[in-house]
């Protein structure tokens, strides 16, 4: 058995923000089954089912006198398209903040550290798009084959999230730094292949927005609604330009500055003085129950903006948003999407054509991916192997990698786009692949995990319990 102890640093010098950012997508990913659990009962009770399909088609609208804000070329969005572009949108643009906070402070920011994983998340992406093209060539569907090629976040960290302490830190951040990398593939793969008529004179008018906001960053302009709200006019660019409007939310995200209005030093000073105030004051005033006065009002709330102004809006901002992102878009989103009508389908079927493709190339493709790149890193001596696990643990890791729900139904969405019959029949028999791919991996990872894994708590354990308490 192989371990590696030459790094205990790694595992216990975690950066606070990413372990809380761990915790949230585990708590995410159990809401993400429920919601996916509930969309395929649903969707197959034939008293309700007709609501379900029919109501995603309901026109949204925010009319401005005749002008639609969630308009595409002039026609209004339906329920589906705004979910899929514009609340998704919002879910891209957390995953560029992470993507540029794990590249200024975290696991990216090292070299060295974000190697394994970097590596591990490319042939997570090149084997299952190899298997899918071997299995697919010549067809109808050939076109899918970036559907098997992420990792869910939510999910995976979710099976974790059931093993508890057992799990070292370390393989929790390896799995989050491979997903996180995942991503960056997706987001490369629908701005290369899901943009389709582009309008120039609407992307000038973008890119001359995001000189607006990089000039604004460079002046040190802290205000997030000034992001937001150009982001906001960005992301209707793109959506009428024929660039994927989620690609908007990555590209304003890393527009957000990321250096906070004070230095903790001056923040620290700025309190201690506040604090200061209430030392003339009688204790058992400061003691009892009482509404404060105009003086304590103002110490307290210098306090409190010298707080907002330590914290980096990037931060703050991927702070604010975790919780919406995590438990209702994304839920909202597989409610919406994973909703498939099973009743009249051939159990057969899930075993043939593009089904079969992207349950290999999730299950198989993924875990042989992640694994082969992981042992070839490790054995060439260009990266150490996480702190505390072995390669048991390692296999058991990359099973997991092949739950690649979230980014893999949207990149379905996109890729089966068409709306006639056809398309969306193929549509749902990706969907079902990504569905029943997602859960043997998740299935089959857990059992392997479960026979892997220590049966006391991880060395690194203690660490964790000590910073969420």
């Amino acid at each position: 058995m192989t371990r590696n102890t030459d790094l205990p640093e790694f595992a216990g010098n975690i950066f606070y923000a990413a372990r809380q950012a761990i915790r949230r997508h585990a708590s995410g990913g159990n809401v993400l089954i429920a919601a996916t659990v509930l969309a395929l009962a649903v969707a197959n009770i034939p008293a309700i089912n007709g609501y379900y399909f029919e109501f995603w088609t309901q026109e949204v609208r925010l009319q401005l006198g005749d002008f639609n804000v969630f308009s595409h070329h002039g026609e209004p969005m339906s329920l589906l398209a705004f979910i899929n572009d514009a609340l998704m949108a919002v879910f891209f643009f957390t995953i560029g903040l992470e993507i540029k906070r794990e590249i200024l402070v975290g696991e990216l920011a090292s070299f060295k550290q974000a190697l394994l994983p970097i590596l591990a998340a490319i042939g997570g992406m090149i084997v299952p798009v190899c298997i899918f093209h071997s299995l697919s060539a010549g067809t109808e569907y050939a076109g899918g084959a970036a559907i098997p090629m992420a990792t869910d976040i939510a999910f995976s960290l979710g099976v974790l999230a059931m093993l508890g302490s057992r799990v070292p830190v370390s393989l929790k951040i390896f799995l989050t730094t491979l997903a996180v990398v995942d991503d960056i593939g997706g987001i490369i793969v629908i701005a290369a292949f899901y943009s389709t008529h582009i309008e120039v004179s609407l992307l000038l008018i973008a890119a001359a927005l995001f000189v607006v906001l990089l000039f604004g960053s460079s002046m040190r302009i802290k205000s997030k609604i000034f992001y937001i709200g150009i982001g906001g006019i960005i992301w209707f660019l793109f959506l009428n330009s024929g660039i994927h409007p989620t690609i908007a939310g990555v590209l304003v995200a890393f527009c957000v500055p990321a250096t906070p209005v004070f230095e903790p030093k001056k923040y620290i000073k700025q309190i201690r003085n506040a604090i200061s105030n209430f030392n003339g004051e009688d204790v058992e005033l400061l003691t009892r129950k009482s509404i404060l006065n105009k003086e304590q009002m103002d110490w307290l709330k210098e306090v409190e903006s010298a707080s907002d102004k330590v914290i980096s809006p990037l931060q703050d901002l991927e702070d604010s948003l975790h919780p919406i992102v995590n438990f209702f878009i994304v839920p909202l989103f597989a409610f919406a999407n994973a909703g498939i009508f099973l009743l009249n389908t051939d159990p057969a079927s899930v075993f043939e054509g593009i089904s079969l493709a992207v349950i290999a190339g999730l299950v198989i493709g993924k875990f042989v991916g992640i694994f082969a790149f992981s042992w070839a890193t490790v054995k060439l001596g260009l990266a150490p192997m996480p702190a505390h696990s072995n390669w048991k643990m390692m296999a058991s890791v990359s099973m997991l990698g092949g739950i690649g729900f979230t980014v893999s139904l949207f990149i379905a969405t996109l890729t089966f786009a068409g709306g006639d019959t056809h398309s969306l029949e193929l549509l749902d028999h990706a969907k079902l692949g990504i569905v029943v791919g997602s859960l043997l991996a998740g299935v089959l990872g857990f059992i392997a995990l479960h026979a892997t894994l220590p049966r006391t708590a991880a060395p690194d354990s203690a660490l964790r319990r000590a910073d969420e308490d």
